[in-house]
């Protein structure tokens, strides 16, 4: 074992959770805040955050809370909801998705040190329909480089680099758990473009590139993993 939450959860939900590789060899991990909503805000728990770890469980001294008194040193970002999945982009950035409530599922940039708003701001309403927090931006807290409404259950994220199809380069491709496609944005500003739906697309959890430029994507519905491949 390299890492442990501290404290411990016993929320049994938004666990997150995906694990990046980072081209210098660290990791990136990304936690939910399991239920708990103003923990997304508390630096003393790694709940709500994407963490930044070595291979062995130590700590970058260069981490941007490494320092900061009562602070849980693995902490990179805060502020997240339930972030599903992560991906370095074509220049070696961080990028993730994740799940807001009723509305508000975000694509971020993750930037170190960043407090990405939850549950203070978000595009999204509780469940009931009431207001979440404070509204949808505040001063010190980061926008969303995309959001979705309403909410599509945003899971694994791909950031396409193989020229099988040179159209797609540098896209992003996010799975849905609740539409049954694969999301692709694109631009700047990021947007969605395509859905790439069909019979097999059915609770996309994960998704990733093939060593070939091919797509490989992991259907729960089916429990089976399929390839999408030129024709």
């Amino acid at each position: 074992m390299i890492f442990e939450l501290t404290p411990g959860s016993s929320g049994g939900r938004h666990f997150g959770s995906c694990l990046v590789e980072a081209r210098d060899g660290l990791l990136y991990a990304s936690i939910g805040e399991r239920g708990d909503r103003p923990s997304a805000q508390d630096l003393s728990r790694e709940n709500g955050s994407i963490i930044r770890i070595a291979r062995d469980g130590s700590i970058p001294a260069d981490n941007p809370f490494a320092k900061t008194p009562g602070a849980q040193p693995e902490i990179w970002s805060y502020g997240h909801r339930n972030p599903q999945g992560a991906a370095l982009d074509l220049d070696g950035a961080l990028w993730a998705v994740e799940h807001g409530a009723r509305g508000g599922d975000e694509v971020n940039r993750i930037k170190p040190g960043a407090n990405y708003g939850w549950p203070v701001i978000s595009y999204g309403r509780h469940y009931s329909g009431l207001k979440i927090g404070e509204g949808t931006a505040k001063p010190g807290m980061e926008q969303p480089a995309h959001y979705w409404d309403p909410s599509i259950a945003p899971s694994g994220l791909m950031i396409y680099s193989v020229a099988l199809w040179p159209e797609w380069r540098g896209d992003f491709f996010v799975g849905s758990l609740k539409f049954g496609y694969i999301s692709r944005l694109s631009g700047t500003p990021l947007s969605e473009v395509e859905q790439l739906k069909s019979a097999e697309t059915k609770r996309v959890r994960d998704i990733r590139e093939a060593p070939d430029g091919s797509i490989w994507f992991l259907s729960v519905a089916d429990g089976a993993a399929y390839r999408i491949s030129p024709k």
